[in-house]
């Protein structure tokens, strides 16, 4: 998915844009009103998240413009105006949801996340990835989440690409070039060690003990692969 981001505060700018490549989201960058409408023309993104206060054009005439076009792709403000009147105009003017600042990472996650939800939700079943089954857990990538004995786990986007493309070579594996190619992107330069630092992680959120992993397992010289012992 790629998120659109406008906000004029370049250090912000460049904070929130890694925290959404750091989900799996890919990223269009604006610093001002003006260039978030030209991008939004040009690049189709599937979410915006807007500043309300950029020069140019604020970013409550953005959405009003973007609403004009397009009814359904979602819209996060970002905002410094606490009153419940910003609020509610950010919500009357089409907008899914509204973060005042400062506002923590944690935080920005779970409102990214909910409205990832949303939108696979009302997405065309031909757009909405169908769910799989590794060992005792089933990932359900429209909710990302997977479940345990109907127990959640929270999931990001690029945890969610992983275990897709694991799925989908199991039995064989996935080479970590694979892995940083399919999941990160052709156009992104992390190194393999990024891969490993990311699947330690997923192991702790998916593996019954992460120290003696059966969903990813280590491919010894190549990558990570999970065997489907269904089918071995």
């Amino acid at each position: 998915m790629k998120i659109l981001v406008a906000e004029d505060d370049e250090y912000l700018l460049h904070g929130l844009c890694d925290i959404f490549e750091s989900e799996g989201y890919t990223t269009i960058k604006a610093s001002d009103g003006e260039m978030a409408l030209a991008l939004f023309q040009t690049e189709a993104p599937d979410f915006v998240c807007l500043d309300v206060m950029m020069p140019k054009v604020n970013g409550y005439d953005v959405c009003k413009q973007i609403r004009k076009q397009n009814l359904t792709v979602p819209v996060l403000f970002l905002s410094a105006k606490s009153e419940e009147i910003d609020r509610v105009l950010g919500l009357e003017l089409g907008a899914d949801d509204f973060i005042t600042k400062p506002f923590g990472i944690r935080e920005v996650i779970a409102r990214i996340r909910a409205i990832t939800r949303r939108y696979f939700q009302t997405s065309k079943p031909d757009q909405t990835p169908p769910n799989f089954q590794m060992d005792d857990i089933t990932i359900v990538p429209k909710e990302l989440r997977a479940y345990r004995n109907k127990q959640a786990i929270e999931l990001s986007l690029r945890d969610i690409s992983i275990l897709s493309l694991l799925y989908q070579n199991k039995n064989q594996g996935a080479s970590r070039s694979l892995l940083l190619d399919h999941c990160w992107g052709i156009d992104c330069m992390p190194n393999s060690r990024t891969v490993d630092q990311h699947i330690a992680q997923l192991r702790k959120k998916v593996e019954q003990d992460p120290k003696h992993p059966v969903i990813i397992q280590t491919l010894h010289g190549v990558g990570y692969r999970f065997i489907d012992k269904k089918i071995t």
